[in-house]
Parts: C-alpha cells; sequence; structure tokens
C-alpha cells in the first residue's frame, strides 16, 4: 500500500504542472507588447505542452489497452473450458500447457495491475475481470487435479496378505481347557510378514501424471490457492488410504463394540491388526509420504503436512483398535495377542518417528507412543492374571484316569510359546520384582532357599524367574487337585505323569535354555519319586499276601493260610487290574518303564511263592501261570477299562 500512496500522488503532480505551464504560456501570449522574438518561443513552449498532454492521455490509454487484450485472450481461454465437459489433461499434453500459461498470464497481469495501482473505474474493472478469471481457472485445476489422482490411482494388492486360511480354521489360544500339542501349536504360531514386501515402495498414482500433478500443484501455490490445493490432495489420498485399510480388512470399531467382541472373534481381528500394521506402515504409508515428496517438493513445508493431514485419520483407527484392547480385562489367552501387538509398534516405532518427525505429525507420534506404554502394562497385567488364574484353577471331582490335567497341558505349551517373545518379555520385566518365591510342594525350605539363591547368584533372567514362578504355582495346584482322589495310589500316579510332562516339555523344547538342566534334574527326581510311591502305595500290601511266613510247611493250618492268602492276593490283583487298566498314562516310554518296573517285583514275588508252595497250594489252586499275569500287567495304564473273567482255573 505504500508504493500506491507514492505512485498516485506524483501522477497527480505531473498533469497539475503541465495544467500551470499552459496556463502561464496563455497569459504571457496576451500581451500585445511582445517581440517577435518572444511570441515565437511562447508558441513552442505551449505547443511543447500541448504535446506532452496529448502523450500522457495516449498513455493512459495505452496501458489499458495493452492489458484488457491479454486479459480478453486469456480470459476466452479459461472460459472455452468451462462448457466443454471433458477434462483437460484428456486431452493431450498441449492444451494442458497452453491451459497452465493461461493462468500463469492470468497471474501475471493481476500482479502488474496491482503493481500500478490505477485508480480510474475502467482499470479496477479490469482487475475485477482478472481475478474472476483466476477463480475460475483455480476450481478448475482443483477438479483436474482430483480428477487425476483419482483416474490414475494404482490399486493397493495385498497378494501376500492371506488372513482368513489362517486365522479362522483349527482351534487357538483360548481358556484353559484340553489342547492337543500339535493343534495348540499349530494355531498359536506366530504370524510374519517378511520385511521385503513390507519395505517395498509402491506406485500409488501412475508415474506418468506425477509430473502433471506437480505442475497443478505449482500453479495453484502461486496463485495464492495453497489451501485448496492442499484440501483437494487430502480429501482424495484420505479416501485411498481408507480403501487400503478395507483391502487389509480392517475395520472401523468403537472401544465399546472392541470390549464386547467374542474371543473368538477378538483373536481373529488382533491377528489380523499385527499384519496389516506392518504393511500399512512399511509400504503404504512410506509410498504415501514418497508421493507427497515428488508432488510438493518445491512447496515448502506442504508435503508434510499433506502427508500428516492424509494420514493421521487412518493411523489412529488402528492405535484405537490397540488402545481398546489394553484398556479392556487382561484374560489370560490375551497374553500372546498384547506381546504380537506390542512387538509390531515396538518394531515400527523408528518408521513413526521418520514419518511423523515434526510439530504436524506430533499428535501421531505421541499417541503411538502411549498406546505402546500401554500395551506394554497389559502384558504385565496380564501376565498376573495369568498365574492367578493358574494358582485358583480349583476343580470338584478328581481328574478320570489320573492322566495329564488340562490345565497342566494349558500352562506347559502356553510357557513354550513365550519363549518366542523371551527378548521383548526380558526388556518389560526387568524391573518387575513381583514375582514371589514359592516353595515347591515336594522341596524342603532349606533346599528351595539354596536353589534360589544359586538362581540369583547366576544372573538369572527376569522371564526365567517368572516362567519358574508359574511352573511353581503350577506344582502346588497339582497337589491340591491330587487331593480329591481317596486312593493315596492314584494321587502319587496323577502328579507323576503331570509332573513328567512338565519336564518333557521343558526338556523336549526350548525352554530348556529357560529353566537350566538343574531344573530337569530336579523334576525328572520329583516324578520318579511319585512313580515309586505309586508302587509302593499299590503293592506293598499286595505282595504281603505273597510272603512265606509260616512256620511248617507240612501243618493243615499252614496250607490254609496259604491258600487263603494266594486267594486274597488273586482278589486283590484282580481289583487292582480292574481298576488301573482304566488308570492312563499317555506318554508312551512312561508307560512302558513302569509296567516294567511293576512286573519285575510283582511277577518274581508270584514266581517265588508260587515255586515254593505248590506242593501245599494244589495245582488246582493256582489262577493265573507266571506269563499270564505279566500279559495282564501290559494291559494297564492304557485308560480302557477290564476285568478278568477267569476266576477258577
Amino acid at each position: 500500500m505504500g508504493d500506491c500512496e507514492s505512485v498516485a500522488p506524483q501522477l497527480e503532480g505531473e498533469e497539475n504542472l503541465i495544467a500551470a505551464a499552459k496556463h502561464i504560456v496563455r497569459a504571457l501570449g496576451s500581451n500585445k507588447n511582445l517581440t517577435k522574438d518572444v511570441k515565437k518561443i511562447l508558441a513552442d513552449l505551449g505547443s511543447q505542452l500541448s504535446t506532452m498532454a496529448t502523450i500522457d492521455d495516449e498513455g493512459v490509454e495505452g496501458l489499458k489497452s495493452g492489458i484488457e487484450e491479454p486479459l480478453s485472450v486469456v480470459e476466452e481461454k479459461i472460459m472455452s473450458w468451462e462448457t466443454d465437459e471433458s477434462m483437460i489433461w484428456d486431452s493431450g499434453p498441449d492444451e494442458a500447457f497452453e491451459y497452465l500459461s493461461a493462468v500463469d498470464e492470468a497471474r501475471k497481469l493481476i500482479q502488474g495491475l496491482e503493481n500500478r495501482c490505477l485508480n480510474g473505474e475502467d482499470e479496477k474493472e479490469l482487475l475485477h475481470r482478472a481475478h474472476d478469471v483466476l477463480q475460475l481457472a483455480m476450481q478448475r485445476l482443483e477438479e483436474e487435479f482430483k480428477y487425476l489422482l483419482v483416474q490414475h490411482r494404482q490399486l493397493f494388492e495385498p497378494e501376500h496378505m492371506s488372513f482368513r486360511s489362517s486365522e479362522d480354521d483349527g482351534v487357538d489360544v483360548g481358556s484353559m481347557v484340553s489342547f492337543g500339542d500339535e493343534s495348540f501349536e499349530e494355531s498359536a504360531r506366530r504370524d510374519s510378514v517378511s520385511r521385503t514386501s513390507e519395505e517395498c515402495i509402491i506406485d500409488l498414482i501412475h508415474p506418468d501424471v506425477v509430473h502433471d500433478l506437480k505442475c497443478i500443484a505449482n500453479s495453484m501455490f502461486m496463485s495464492n490457492y495453497d489451501n485448496e490445493c492442499r484440501q483437494a490432495y487430502v480429501t482424495v489420498r484420505k479416501d485411498a488410504l481408507d480403501e487400503c485399510l478395507f483391502d487389509l480388512e480392517i475395520e472401523k470399531f468403537s472401544i465399546e463394540d472392541v470390549l464386547k467382541m467374542e474371543w473368538g472373534t477378538l483373536n481373529s481381528k488382533i491377528k489380523r491388526w499385527v499384519r496389516a500394521m506392518k504393511v500399512f506402515v512399511r509400504r503404504y504409508l512410506a509410498s504415501e509420504k514418497w508421493l507427497c515428496d515428488q508432488i510438493f517438493s518445491e512447496l515448502g513445508s506442504a508435503n508434510f503436512v499433506c502427508f500428516v493431514e492424509a494420514a493421521k485419520a487412518p493411523m489412529l483407527q488402528l492405535l484405537n483398535f490397540a488402545e481398546a484392547l489394553s484398556i479392556g480385562p487382561h484374560q489370560p489367552e490375551k497374553l500372546v495377542r498384547f506381546l504380537d501387538m506390542y512387538e509390531v509398534l515396538a518394531d515400527l516405532l523408528l518408521d513413526i518417528d521418520a514419518l511423523f518427525p515434526d510439530e504436524a505429525g506430533s499428535s501421531v507420534k505421541v499417541e503411538y507412543h502411549e498406546v505402546l506404554k500401554r500395551l506394554a502394562d497389559s502384558v504385565r497385567a496380564t501376565l498376573v492374571e495369568f498365574k492367578n488364574a493358574v494358582a485358583t484353577n480349583t476343580s470338584t471331582n478328581p481328574f478320570a484316569g489320573g492322566g495329564i490335567h488340562h490345565l497342566t497341558r494349558y500352562v506347559m505349551n502356553y510357557l513354550r510359546l513365550l519363549v518366542d517373545y523371551k527378548d521383548t518379555l526380558n526388556l518389560l520385566l526387568k524391573n518387575d520384582r513381583s514375582v514371589p518365591v514359592l516353595l515347591s510342594p515336594d522341596s524342603s525350605p532349606s533346599t528351595e532357599d539354596e536353589s534360589t539363591s544359586n538362581d540369583f547368584s547366576g544372573g538369572v533372567s527376569a522371564m526365567t524367574l517368572h516362567l519358574q514362578s508359574l511352573t511353581s504355582i503350577l506344582e502346588a495346584n497339582l497337589h491340591e487337585k491330587s487331593k480329591l482322589y481317596r486312593d493315596a495310589s492314584l494321587q502319587h500316579f496323577f502328579l507323576m505323569n503331570n509332573i513328567h510332562y512338565m519336564a518333557q516339555k521343558v526338556k523336549n523344547s526350548e525352554l530348556r535354555v529357560i529353566f537350566g538342566d538343574k531344573w530337569i534334574r530336579k523334576h525328572n527326581w520329583k516324578f520318579q519319586q511319585h512313580a515309586m510311591d505309586y508302587e509302593r502305595a499299590t503293592w506293598s500290601t499286595i505282595l504281603s499276601f505273597l510272603k512265606d511266613e509260616s512256620n511248617s510247611s507240612n501243618s493243615s493250618i499252614s496250607r490254609t493260610l496259604l491258600k487263603e492268602r494266594l486267594r486274597s492276593f488273586y482278589v486283590a490283583f484282580e481289583e487292582v487290574y480292574r481298576t488301573q487298566t482304566a488308570w492312563l498314562i499317555p506318554d508312551v516310554q512312561l508307560r512302558e518303564d513302569l509296567r516294567i518296573s511293576t512286573s519285575l517285583k510283582v511277577i518274581q514275588a508270584y514266581r517265588t511263592f508260587v515255586g515254593r508252595q505248590m506242593y501245599h497250594i494244589g495245582e488246582k489252586h493256582i489262577r493265573y501261570n507266571a506269563e499270564e499275569m505279566q500279559d495282564y500287567l501290559l494291559d494297564l495304564f492304557e485308560g480302557s477299562q477290564k476285568s478278568l473273567h477267569n476266576p477258577h482255573r
């Protein structure tokens, strides 16, 4: 405005000066006493002043004509496309170039008029016309910009993502119910997407039109229509990002929706979220950032602002799902999924910081870090809930057949699964002092204290302490469950089965590195001790019938007693057979070992007794020979009840 105010008085002063000079010349010329020479000088001066005035008037008219003519040409070019329904950039590069040139000319005419600050009505009318033409052109360029973004969008096809086939089949980590080992491991396998496919930059818009988009953006920004250009880009690309999430099978859910979901459905959604998060950030957002850089590279921070505005809502949609899970209940079955979600967010942390580095992206980055922290808290809280669930898992009836309890299978398979997350768990649990020092049911306080002291001095990891704590809680629970059996031999049989299963799971998996050989030796000793206690509780009384305690082998009383003892032995043996054929040892090797150990004791005692007392007892009282007895012992522990139907030979 300062320039305009200084130029106007200058023009007005020049006009007044010429008019005053002409007035003086006319006044002097009216004097009749002037000489011819003076009159000639005044006449020449008057002529020159008239010429100057004429030139000035012609200059103004020339200026008007010099603007109006090119403006009319530009106006005609711009207006010609207002009635044409086709798109300029579909008509070829020449038409597009001519249109952008016309826009550039309109902008220059406006700048020229504004710099001259002409005050006449005609000049103001020209300026209004030029602004109207430029506004029409900007509206058209905005339409063309959107059209190119939509029409030449490259479809995103996550061909490497196959969700339903792996998610919706089979059993998954659920509540504490029975799992077959193979189905558990298959269903609980961690999901992964190769980094090669994640990090590949793709062309979201066909490369042939990127230069055209850049030219349109430059023209709109230079014409002070930068807000309209940015808004057009954000509107189109945000829709494209939303469609990408749809292609990745990510749905919009409120916190209430997530909290109401059944676990089976929620588990499937989490798996999809984990896979989609990697692809969306590393592949799609990285490509979106690249597209913004290509189009807006010459326009300051516009590339970053456009990217953030387009990506913000889809990113918050993904983060809101994780946040909803973190504030929900921390059931044990969610632990692995919490770890999956935490790991993928931690893995993408550097990517997010790079994509949203400045203040404009701070809201996304802050929310991202907050959700990551909440998931870490959820992992710790869920592990505590897991321990509580194991400790408080109660039964009203004894487990049929004394086999491996569902709880034992669940916990040990779960621990095997947690080994895959050992680095993450050690990181999250390293400052957690909530691990209780538990006494195992079969250990004396002094032994346990010594073991604990040795563990801490050996620099045991945080994860090891937590997992050992879990197995101690499990053992304590199993001892409580064993008390539901009235038969002492079945109590030991049940504990033998379950502790053997625990030891084998650790020995034959990656858990061995976590627990160590000392733990394995200790639990091998435990189940072997329970096996011996089972044999003692089952067979000690029965084999006592086969002891030869008679003082006179020829007395009739001794013979009667021997026959009664043998009969009692058969009754007891047949009852054991009827009962313990229904008992189950799932592990083949353990079953064979216990059969052999039992057979050695029973058959040896039976052979000795029959061999010594056959003469006094008589063959008719012998129901089974040693080979038959041995075969019957091989029927034990199969989990299918049988009875002996040959009470007399």
